[in-house]
């Protein structure tokens, strides 16, 4: 089962009490102070980690505490500090405060660490506060108490590439065929209610992931049939494949598809609707009426947008298709790598030069 939002609750550990205590000692009075500091309380940290892909985890286990700091003890002995309580999240989590709803932390490389709520200090024993003056303190610290707050975790998948397209486009017909990722494929609409992700391999090690959106309909940047929560995924996504189906069993226009959901992205985040995007008419197997694909291929063309026709059911021009995304994202790369090298060659000041004579 795949989550993707879960609220939870953390404490960090209390300080440990520090003590009043006294020695026995020879020609020290009252034996002198020798209450030991009480130990630091343990810290909740949350830690990004690639074996997780879901929320999951948390739903059922939404109370995290760590480890109280140890009280101090006689003879001056220090209490023991409280154990850490690592809370693991998957890469892409961003963690909210729930009462403000402010943003903390944004997960998005693999062991990255946030500090959740931090331990409380140990309270200091009674040698602490030995003077000349004050040779046998009769009091001690108490530990401070631990970091509490309620937190709210939303993940959104990190993905290379998003499908997405109106319910039963063929979006996890395409991910089951091109990766070994096995969601829910049935002839009805809605039948993916959650996110799938695939690793596409293309051979030499060079691999791509891929996350199956589930279908978004109008309105769906509002809210509508869980549009907004689906959305969020295709966020991270450095590229979009656009899937139309062009056969005449939805009973809807393949261009009108098209434009609908490319205003539910742009409504949803403007950043969505300039994202690199590749058009895809699926299910050529079922075309009945030519038509239909060429008014869509016309319309992807007078956006500048790469297009193609596949059949996942039968292979047709899916090998094509992986290639020319593989072959994209590796574009994409190249200028990403060419504008950072820029950006720091723009730092390094020139070296200066001194005219000799």
């Amino acid at each position: 089962m795949f989550l993707d939002r879960v609220k939870i609750r953390i404490k960090a550990g209390d300080g440990g009490n520090g003590v009043t205590a006294f020695r026995r000692e020879k020609f020290v009075p009252r034996g002198g102070p020798s209450g030991g500091d009480g130990g630091v309380g343990g810290s909740v940290w949350l830690e990004s980690t690639e074996g997780l892909n879901t929320l999951l985890h948390l739903r059922y286990n939404p109370e995290h505490k760590a480890e109280r700091g140890h009280h101090g003890e006689g003879s001056n002995r220090f209490g023991k500090d409280g154990d850490d309580h690592v809370v693991k999240v998957p890469v892409g989590t961003q963690v909210y405060d729930a009462e403000s709803n402010e943003l903390l932390f944004d997960f998005t490389e693999p062991g990255q660490r946030y500090l959740a709520a931090k331990g409380g200090k140990g309270g200091w024993g009674n040698a602490h506060f030995a003077t000349p003056t004050r040779r046998a303190p009769k009091f001690h610290y108490m530990g401070r108490p631990g970091g509490e707050r309620e937190l709210q975790l939303e993940l959104k998948l990190i993905a290379d590439v998003g499908l997405v397209g109106f319910p039963n486009a063929g979006k996890s017909t395409l991910i089951s065929v091109i990766s070994a990722a096995k969601p829910k494929i049935a002839d009805y609409p809605f039948t993916t209610l959650e996110p799938n992700l695939g690793v596409v391999d293309m051979g030499d090690f060079r691999t791509f992931v891929v996350a199956d959106i589930p279908g978004l309909i109008e309105g769906a940047s509002d809210g509508a049939g869980l549009g907004d929560r689906f959305l969020r995924h295709v966020e991270r996504t450095k590229l979009i494949l656009h899937l139309v189906d062009v056969s005449s069993l939805s009973g809807r226009d393949p261009v009108k598809d098209y434009e609908v959901i490319n205003r539910e992205l742009s409504n949803y985040d403007a950043n969505l609707g300039s994202r690199p995007q590749i058009v895809v008419a699926t299910k050529l197997d079922s075309l009945d009426d030519p038509k239909r694909l060429d008014k869509l291929k016309k319309r992807a063309k007078k956006d500048n947008k790469p297009f193609f026709e596949i059949s996942a059911v039968t292979n047709l021009g899916v090998k094509e298709l992986v290639n020319a995304v593989s072959a994209t994202l590796d574009e994409m790369t190249r200028l990403e790598e060419e504008e950072k090298s820029a950006k720091k060659e723009d730092r390094v000041p020139a070296a200066s030069t001194t005219a000799t004579n």
